[in-house]
């Protein structure tokens, strides 16, 4: 599932995150996924069946990134015990903040590759002379000093050369983001 076009970010109720606003297309996609998960039509699922929901929708969360964000939720109707089988269920508001969470994080990885390619010029690595030149088109003045320190900070080795792995994990962990 993509999403189209530019769209208007907006504060999530999810901790910490950004999100973009989805076309009723997507939002019919989600709505039809929960319903799927929803067998009962009580309007809320079992968490345990979120990993499954967002597998069907193309994404990998693991355990880990599951429990981060169901812990995160900040709604009204905060992940609620069920009464009768004392399991925890996410009501459709909730799922679909997190997919639409999910969404934005798979674009901002997607422009961060971009990023990449055009720090790179499309060589499998960034290098002091590629920060040099971006520095130049940003008018930032940068010694080569202050450049080398960047490109060993990122690879945290003497190597004047950066990965695209290695420059995605970076900038994920600068701005809070999860993996790709």
């Amino acid at each position: 599932m993509q999403t189209k076009g530019t769209q208007k970010q907006k504060k999530s109720k999810v901790k910490g995150q950004y999100r973009q606003d989805l076309t009723p297309e997507q939002k019919q996609e989600i709505k039809e996924a929960f319903d799927l998960f929803d067998s009962e039509g009580t309007g809320t699922i079992d968490v345990n069946d979120l990993k499954v929901a967002l597998r069907a929708l193309g994404f990998e969360p693991s355990k880990k990134e599951i429990k981060t964000l169901t812990d995160n939720l900040q709604s009204d109707n905060q992940m609620k015990d069920d009464e009768n089988d004392k399991q925890k269920t996410i009501d459709f508001n909730d799922f679909l903040e997190i997919l639409t969470t999910k969404m934005s994080e798979k674009d901002s990885v997607e422009q961060l590759k971009k990023a990449f390619i055009l720090f790179s010029g499309n060589k499998p690595f960034i290098t002091l002379d590629d920060l040099r030149d971006v520095a130049n088109e940003l008018g930032e003045s940068m010694s080569d000093d202050e450049l080398k320190e960047m490109l060993h900070e990122a690879s945290k080795t003497d190597s004047e050369e950066v990965t695209e792995a290695k420059f995605l994990e970076i900038l994920n962990a600068m701005v809070g983001g999860g993996s790709s």
